[in-house]
């Protein structure tokens, strides 16, 4: 779990945020960099589980390496369901966590925090049904474009 949150995009995509939202750029702001804020790291650590959930079982036919799931079936002996119930149960503890550190930290702005609550929630939205590229559940392109772009008929 030290190394999950970490080795996924999140870190990368919300430091980028920072220095494209943020005006002025303060030097304790400008640190995340170097120490990622608990914000960075919740918002990774549902990334990772979140992908991991939807995209293990096509990754691992490929012959990639095992993700949260197999991990901790090996660590605990666990079946393939009870492990999916715990990488859910460790998800809502994370929403949790970040739910009480969104306010207390002061040193970013709301609008970097909502960015950090937005790329969680963007991940369970993707990896829900696979992520249209690794595991083959769904096409993102029409679900996006279905979301953001085609209208939804209205009668009255």
């Amino acid at each position: 779990m030290n190394n999950a949150w970490i080795s996924i995009s999140a870190p990368a995509i919300l430091t980028h945020a920072y220095f494209l939202c943020t005006n002025p750029i303060t030097p304790e702001g400008s640190e995340c960099s170097n120490k990622y804020p608990n914000i960075f790291q919740w918002s990774g650590t549902i990334l990772r589980l979140a992908d991991d959930m939807g995209t293990s079982p096509d990754e691992l036919k490929r012959g990639d390496t095992p993700k949260s799931i197999q991990c901790y079936m090996h660590e605990t002996g666990a079946s393939e369901e009870d492990a999916r119930e715990h990488i859910k149960y460790l998800i809502r503890e994370t929403w949790k966590k970040m739910n009480e550190d969104r306010f207390e930290d002061s040193t970013f702005s709301q609008t970097l925090v909502e960015i950090a609550m937005n790329l969680a929630r963007m991940s369970q939205c993707i990896y829900q049904y696979g992520d249209g590229h690794a595991a083959q559940g769904w096409d993102t392109k029409d679900r996006v474009l279905s979301l953001l772009v085609n209208s939804i008929p209205v009668e009255y």
